[in-house]
């Protein structure tokens, strides 16, 4: 396998590069060095296919060792897409001895910088703790980019075709679990039944659930994990009066929750992967916007356990979300009364704030669209 590196990155590494011939695209990645928030960073892209692979915080010493830490890369990150153990061995032993050289072309540089730029958008992303970032590379091989004729790929498909016809099988083999979301609304009924991996992370359900309700993730939020066991001594209530074990874990999505420390125990979502708890919990909450206080009860209502895709579907749903910062269910209820009487003073202003607030019906086609980008 070729990387192709800038010159800014032959210097950091301290290497002449290698003659090499012309090879199979598939195992050759253009790679360059950038810096973000102060740290150094290589981003790799599939010369076959624009796929890219981001290692982030390299230190003098990993430098050393990049061509080893760049296959980790490569399998961690097609990991977290759910491709196959078995395939992704097949894939870097015909990779074999990794050599470093100089780039190719200027067409090959541009598309590779263009993966860089995407780099930057999504500073959420980044994990300070690890060198392999398969998330961020998973979100910028999902960019459409344009290939030279008039027309348009997403490099993470094209990924999955060339591998598919490499290793002559299904690339994907992932557990997923079948989750029935439930949002709590006294007079309406509002649910989506979802397909979702379990390989996938909290933070990514939390997007996926995001995408299928269609709130527009201007809040904070965190999961609560229930046991399975009941006793009158330690449960709780939810929904319909239903008595559930007390939570045995808090997910929370920012670093200043841990300064309200509660009776239950709080971890990061960050990096937490649903397989963590299900199959073995069943029933979990996501809360959504503290001020709103949209509640949602997660029930794993069954486990698919060869699941052919790494991406979530929308099997089925009823009603609509109610929009952002509306005031919680009793404002909701207030801006559906207005809606229903045009004569009410405040119709037109409702009708256009409900319009700026992204307040739509449920329509599943194009919620199975977007949660293809997981």
């Amino acid at each position: 396998m070729h990387i192709r590196c800038t010159k800014k990155l032959l210097v950091e590494l301290k290497v002449e590069p290698e003659s090499v011939a012309e090879d199979n695209p598939l195992f050759s990645w253009h790679a360059n060095l950038i810096m973000v928030n102060r740290r150094k960073a290589v981003v790799l892209v599939n010369d076959h296919n624009r796929y890219a692979v981001v290692l982030y915080g390299l230190k003098a010493k990993d430098f050393k060792r990049l061509t080893e830490i760049a296959l980790q890369g490569i399998r961690e990150t097609f990991q977290g897409e759910g491709i196959s153990d078995e395939v992704i061995d097949q894939y870097l032993l015909h990779a074999g001895e990794v050599s470093a050289t100089k780039t190719k072309d200027r067409t090959s540089v541009a598309r590779m910088n263009k993966a860089c730029d995407n780099a930057y958008f999504f500073d959420e992303l980044w994990d300070n703790d690890s060198i392999f970032q398969p998330d961020m590379g998973n979100r910028i091989s999902r960019f459409l980019v344009g290939d030279g004729k008039n027309s348009y790929i997403q490099p993470n498909e094209e990924m999955y075709k060339d591998l598919t016809l490499f290793a002559g099988q299904s690339i994907f083999e992932a557990k997923a679990a079948i989750l029935k979301v439930t949002l709590r609304l006294e007079n309406r009924h509002v649910w989506r039944r979802l397909v979702v991996p379990i390989n996938k992370t909290f933070n990514q359900l939390h997007q996926i659930i995001q995408m299928a309700f269609g709130w527009q993730d201007n809040h904070l939020h965190d999961f609560y994990v229930y046991g399975n066991v009941v006793n009158s001594e330690n449960h709780i209530t939810v929904g319909h009066n239903e008595k559930i074990q007390k939570p045995i874990i808090n997910l929370v999505c920012d670093q200043e929750a841990f300064s309200y420390p509660r009776e239950v125990a709080m971890k990061h979502e960050k990096g937490v992967k649903l397989s963590e708890y299900i199959p073995a919990y069943d029933k979990l909450t996501y809360n959504y916007d503290f001020g709103d206080d949209w509640k949602h009860d997660i029930e794993v209502e069954s486990i698919v356990e060869n699941y052919d895709s790494n991406s979530p579907v929308c099997l089925e749903g009823e009603g609509n979300t109610p929009p952002e910062d509306v005031g919680g269910e009793y404002g909701y209820e207030e801006f559906l009364g207005i809606l229903a009487d045009p004569a009410h003073p405040e119709y037109e202003h409702m009708v256009n704030w409900g319009r700026m607030q992204s307040y739509q019906d449920f329509a599943i086609d194009y919620i199975n669209i977007e949660l293809k980008r997981f």
